[in-house]
């Protein structure tokens, strides 16, 4: 029986989004700490993405070399790759749009 009320956020790499943003405003040693562990929590969230999408590649050549015959966990690791990095695509646009604007800002 295939389970339709999947959740989706099961389905996304889990990242420690707690730790972004959290610097003190009068410390720069502070904030450069906090940037680098937000540069680390970030490399590590498109580590993730890039397991998902290895891991959906290999299911798909299991499948058709005749390795695997459950179809369903072929779909369910395509669909966890796909979203991953719809996500990831998204956010990666955000950030675009956030400092096109800031480079916008009169002085």
């Amino acid at each position: 029986m295939i389970n339709l009320n999947a959740n989706v956020n099961s389905a996304l790499p889990t990242a420690d989004l707690n730790s972004i943003g959290t610097s003190k405003a009068g410390s720069t040693d502070n904030q450069k700490t906090d940037f680098a562990d937000t540069v680390k929590q970030v490399g590590k969230y498109i580590s993730k993405v890039d397991d998902l999408q290895q891991s959906s590649n290999i299911s798909i050549k299991d499948l058709l070399a005749g390795k695997n015959e459950d179809i369903t966990s072929v779909v369910s690791a395509m669909a966890k790759a796909d979203i991953s990095f719809k996500l990831l695509v998204g956010v990666r646009n955000k950030l675009i749009e956030a400092y096109k604007q800031t480079m916008n800002m009169p002085l």
